[in-house]
């Protein structure tokens, strides 16, 4: 048996000279707290939109398809900003012949520009739409949760 240990049934107890310090720490480990999770106000709307987005009605449809449109736009303006970006360096070195004729480091600026400026452009502008969608994405559940 232990030194604590009380008549057999009964809880264990510390001796006399350690009860203060055994009480002040049972009272620290049972103190209360109040937790508040959240505003009870709004949470009815927010249910309401998140039920009407899982069971898909016309205004959980409309929500994603305005999520949707947003992301469209996004990307065909990217698209279509690089796809005549690009297309414009051929038409560009037909319309001025002395631009192909420059040398940079023994090539020419054509080849430099068509062969090595879309890869860090495509990455870029791939970036650029990742943090679009997710800006959408974000501002869609902000929404959402209002």
């Amino acid at each position: 048996m232990s030194r604590h240990s009380g008549p057999p049934g009964q809880p264990d107890q510390p001796q006399p000279g350690e009860r203060d310090a055994w009480t002040a720490v049972s009272a620290r480990k049972n103190r209360r707290r109040r937790v508040v999770l959240a505003d009870p106000r709004g949470r009815g709307r927010v249910l309401r939109t998140i039920i009407e987005l899982e069971e898909q009605t016309s205004v959980g449809e409309k929500l994603i398809r305005d999520l949707i449109k947003q992301q469209l736009k996004a990307a065909f303006l990217l698209g279509g900003g690089t796809l005549l970006l690009l297309a414009s360096l051929p038409v560009l070195f037909y319309l001025l012949p002395g631009l192909s004729a420059v040398e940079l480091l023994g090539v020419r600026l054509p080849w430099l520009l068509l062969g090595l400026l879309p890869f860090p452009l495509l990455y870029g502008v791939g970036y650029a739409y990742r943090r679009l969608a997710e800006s959408h994405e974000h501002d869609f559940v902000n929404s959402v949760d209002r």
